[in-house]
């Protein structure tokens, strides 16, 4: 195995875990103030197409004429459309689950449905076409040497991940508001007793965990393919799911566990490319999900004697109980 085949391996990882990476950053708040969002698959969805969608209009020849800058800007409006698209998705969510008191469960998979539904209902009219790529960030003096792939080639959106989970990790541990969603997580009702709003600090969860979700949807729109097509994200949001379990709730650990599960989703394509194909295929395709179970169920054996997820994760809140 040579190097240059070792730094394209790693740009694979970086490249394919930094969706789940975002995802499971959002949900990972969304989850610390006592909200089971199980439709990160369709926020996704709802954020790819939104960013496809907005970043193919700005790249139309009619407003480039016009408007160059809209042009040049295309790609990140259409992150900023992603993040919208996938915040008004949870927002549906938050709206039936704190709302209106629904099950949070039943909830979060309609969500899945929907999403899957809406998105490929737009993105038929976008099918064969391709977007404007983002522009590298830095020069390709130091984005073409082969150490230098490693740091410097990638989408601006990877960056934007490592940056999101070192923030969210500092904002749930050093700060009073990380304190206050943390409490409502833990126990509503005394934190209700005490003033604070917890359905207001659970709305905001759950719409910055829709917003990381429809960038992460974007990012496979936008940037790995960049072309639409139906069900692109193929269940990444529910090892984004899995990743939250995996790392204990602890923002230190996604990262790590991001990569784990990327070397496993990177297991098809490079079992092919190697010749090391004596299994199906179909079977290296199965290898992440097959993962996220195994580590689900040993999360779960684990914590038998005391779980590390939030004290009111996936309960309603009734003030008056």
């Amino acid at each position: 195995m040579t190097i240059d085949l070792v730094i394209a391996e790693i740009l694979t990882v970086v490249n394919i875990t930094t969706p789940i990476l975002l995802a499971a950053t959002g949900e990972l708040v969304v989850e610390k103030s006592g909200v089971l969002n199980l439709g990160v698959e369709g926020m996704m969805l709802c954020g790819a197409i939104a960013g496809f969608a907005i970043s193919f209009v700005c790249s139309d020849p009619a407003f480039a004429d016009s408007l160059p800058w809209l042009a040049a800007a295309g790609p990140w409006i259409g992150v900023v459309g992603a993040a919208l698209a996938g915040a008004l998705a949870a927002l549906l969510f938050g709206f039936m689950v704190l709302t209106l008191g629904a099950n949070q469960v039943a909830s979060g998979l309609a969500l899945v449905i929907f999403g899957t539904g809406v998105s490929s209902l737009i993105g038929s009219a976008y099918v064969g076409v391709a977007v404007q790529p983002f522009d590298q960030l830095f020069p390709d003096a130091l984005a073409q040497q082969r150490f230098g792939k490693l740091i410097f080639s990638y989408s601006p959106l990877v960056y934007f991940a490592f940056i999101m989970v070192a923030v969210v990790g500092w904002f749930l541990s050093r700060t009073r508001a990380g304190l206050v969603l943390r409490a409502v997580g833990e126990n509503d009702l005394s934190a209700h007793s005490i003033g604070y709003s917890v359905i207001g600090v659970r709305y905001l969860a759950v719409l910055f965990g829709g917003a990381m979700a429809g960038i992460g949807g974007g990012y496979f729109s936008m940037v790995i393919t960049p072309m639409w097509a139906e069900g692109m994200t193929a269940g990444r949001g529910w090892i984004a799911l899995a990743l939250v379990v995996f790392s204990g709730w602890r923002a230190r650990r996604l990262l790590g566990g991001a990569y784990f599960f990327g070397v496993f989703m990177t297991l098809e394509l490079y079992a092919k490319a190697s010749g090391f194909s004596f299994l199906p295929s179909q079977f290296w395709a199965s290898m992440p999900y097959l993962m996220a179970i195994i580590v689900l169920a040993v999360m779960s054996a684990r914590s038998r004697g005391g779980s590390q997820a939030p004290a009111c994760l996936g309960k309603s809140f009734i003030p008056d109980a």
